[in-house]
């Protein structure tokens, strides 16, 4: 898998396919909910997607009061997604939707539009940014960035289910990959400048997939993003 070609160089810029064509990681995020019919075929696309791009699955809390709770929903994802929706100059913040490097939103279950953006987003230049695990958290390794922009670090669930017992998808199983379970900014660079750290993080993170992007400031473009496994990945 792609994700697995980009651990194993150790950098963000891989090498792809016989012509030796460059392509970047791409960051993928969903902006979703267990209590929202439209969600769950832009679920399962996201799991399709976590084979070619670093995929992020944020659950907003809007939906709570609509009869079922989702446990992973949380009032942050509901903030970043309105953000969003003012850089994107959307009317309302939506579920499903789907967020491509930070540059493009769109219908979360749009397979086809998916692709293409994921594509494009591939044949665009990143910045290095290297992971490595630590005993008491994970060593970060940033290039100089284009502009000032806010490090970003996402610790996620690499996969989940609930059996959803009301609202309006009720009865159904639902399969989640990469449920984003913390997000926050662990450092601002400014333009030029590059990054180096170790960043302590609890016990319980061992199991969690890690992703840190390098994300303009005012959650504009991402110009670098990275991911390690969780174990047993």
């Amino acid at each position: 898998m792609l994700r697995n070609l980009f651990l194993a160089a150790g950098c963000v810029v891989l090498s792809a396919g016989a012509a030796g064509a460059q392509r970047s990681p791409v960051l993928v995020e969903l902006f979703t909910s267990e209590g929202c019919s439209s969600c769950p075929p832009a679920d399962r696309l996201l799991e399709q997607l976590d084979a070619r791009a670093i995929v992020l699955s944020e659950h907003v809390d809007y939906w709570d009061r609509q009869g079922w709770k989702d446990r992973f929903s949380s009032f942050a994802f509901t903030q970043r997604q309105e953000l969003y929706a003012r850089l994107f100059r959307v009317e309302r913040p939506y579920t499903p939707q789907m967020v491509v490097d930070g540059a493009i939103e769109f219908l979360g279950g749009d397979a086809q539009r998916a692709a293409d953006e994921i594509a494009l987003a591939a044949s665009a230049p990143k910045i290095d940014l290297r992971l490595a695990r630590t005993a008491s958290g994970v060593r970060v390794e940033i290039a100089a960035a284009p502009k000032s922009a806010d490090v970003m670090l996402a610790l996620a669930d690499a996969s989940a289910q609930t059996h959803v017992g009301a609202g309006e998808n009720k009865g159904l199983q639902l399969r989640h990959v990469a449920v984003v379970r913390s997000l926050r900014k662990i450092a601002s660079v400014r333009r030029g400048e590059r990054f180096t750290r170790e960043i302590e993080l609890p016990a319980s993170a061992a199991p969690q997939r890690m992703v840190v992007f390098l994300q303009e400031s005012g959650q504009a473009r991402v110009d670098a993003v990275a991911l390690l496994p969780a174990g047993g990945e």
